[in-house]
């Protein structure tokens, strides 16, 4: 199978150097074409912030050209930066089932990775859109998005929260059946605390206000999420309007006691209060988890779920990695059959031939309300005697092994010399 992956990822290089050969969509679109002028026949560049792989089939006259990874790390002048070392390369079968995996989600750095099935299905579009892909690469992408569907849909490689901001907003679904009339309060403007005010945007959440020492911090991020400022030494006053707080603000002291909740519980009339304490040190007084309906949970226990569900998805890998060698045995399965159509194709051709050279010799023979009997005849005889041996190979090429039906095809071709012919 002439296919071939030259990447570089998260477990072969650092951040700062993958960071050098991250393509985005305007330089994919204008590399891929100069790549096909003389390297590749067909090509699809996959690059995120944990991976750029080109997955490629050779030129025959490309073998001995300048190593693609040079060509790469060339286009994006970072020849001083990359080098060999960082890039692997993975050729035939073992492309198609490492592409796979990255489908699937279990060779991210975070298994089960939600995100890669999109990469990976926009890096394809890409690859269309230019038009550089074929009748191969077209098949392997189309199965790879194949894949991570049925890892997602058949297995639990992809669920339950694996970031702490994340977590955060998938227990808060939780406690309110119904976002969309909840309103949460963001105090600071930390990065988790901004992702997990991100998170319950995207849950729909009802509204949004934020806090912050530096006013104008939060009213930028107010601006991107839609939500609503409030000055920093007044967010107690609106405890009682909202139901879920979250704090993220580096502070030497408690800035909600257990004094103050059960003032605002009690003027919200003991309403359901989700807490995400996100602050270290902590930013809410421990014993306020004892007030009726307040649900506290700081950073230690939203990192025991993150812990938790990531072992959840390593024990799925199993699943998938049945599911990947299914479909990696029914790629080179239609990848091998590929090899009967023709064989098949030029038997028929040269039967055909025959039955037309022979009917020539003897039509004088026949009448010429004969003629047509003959004709039909002999087609019929031709379909007969073809009818098994074709039937045979084509179900060779759906289950049998890849070296057997080559060695079959190749005995084939030998027995009815359709290579001597000049054909194939």
């Amino acid at each position: 199978m002439n296919l071939v992956c030259a990447g570089i990822n998260h477990r072969t290089a650092p951040i700062e150097v993958r960071e050098q050969l991250w393509f985005s969509d305007d330089e994919v679109q204008s590399f891929i074409p100069s790549l096909m002028e003389g390297v590749a026949m067909e090509c699809v560049l996959a690059s995120t912030c944990n991976r750029t792989e080109l997955y490629y089939v050779p030129r025959p006259d490309s073998a001995q050209g300048v190593p693609v990874w040079k060509i790469m790390a060339g286009s994006k002048k970072a020849g001083a930066v990359v080098n060999d070392s960082h890039f692997y390369s993975i050729a035939s079968l073992n492309a198609v089932k490492h592409l796979f995996r990255v489908a699937s989600g279990i060779d991210s750095m975070v298994v089960g990775d939600v995100q890669i099935l999109n990469q990976i299905k926009d890096a394809f579009a890409v690859a269309q859109e230019i038009g550089s892909t074929g009748s191969l690469l077209n098949r392997l992408f189309t199965s790879a998005l194949h894949v991570g569907k049925r890892a997602r849909t058949e297995t639990e490689i992809g669920e339950g929260a694996v970031s702490v901001s994340y977590a955060a907003a998938e227990l808060a679904s939780r406690i309110f059946d119904d976002l969309t009339k909840r309103t949460a309060l963001l105090i600071g403007a930390g990065d988790t605390g901004k992702l997990t005010a991100q998170h319950l945007v995207s849950k729909n959440l009802g509204s949004l206000l934020l806090a912050n020492r530096t006013r104008e911090r939060a009213e930028e991020l107010a601006a991107r999420l839609g939500g609503r400022t409030l000055e920093y030494d007044q967010f107690a006053e609106h405890l009682a309007s909202v139901d879920i707080i979250i704090t993220a603000v580096d502070a030497s002291s408690y800035i909600l006691t257990t004094k103050t909740l059960r003032r605002a519980m009690k003027q919200r009339g003991n309403k359901p209060l989700f807490i995400i304490d996100i602050g270290v040190p902590r930013n809410v007084e421990p014993e306020t988890n004892t007030i009726g309906n307040v649900f506290l949970h700081d950073i230690d226990a939203l990192t025991h779920i993150v812990d938790n569900n990531l072992q959840r998805r390593k024990n799925q890998v199993l699943k998938v990695e049945e599911i990947i060698l299914d479909e990696v045995i029914r790629f080179n399965n239609w990848f091998h059959s590929l090899q009967v159509t023709p064989t098949i194709q030029e038997l028929r051709e040269q039967f055909e031939a025959i039955r037309l050279s022979e009917i020539e010799k003897h039509l004088h023979h026949f009448t010429p309300e004969k003629r047509e009997e003959v004709e039909l005849l002999t087609r019929r005889i031709i379909n007969k005697i073809l009818h098994t041996p074709i039937v045979n190979l084509k179900n060779d090429a759906s289950g049998n092994s890849g070296h057997s039906l080559r060695e079959r095809i190749h005995l084939l071709r030998q027995l009815f010399g359709l290579d001597r012919n000049g054909s194939g």
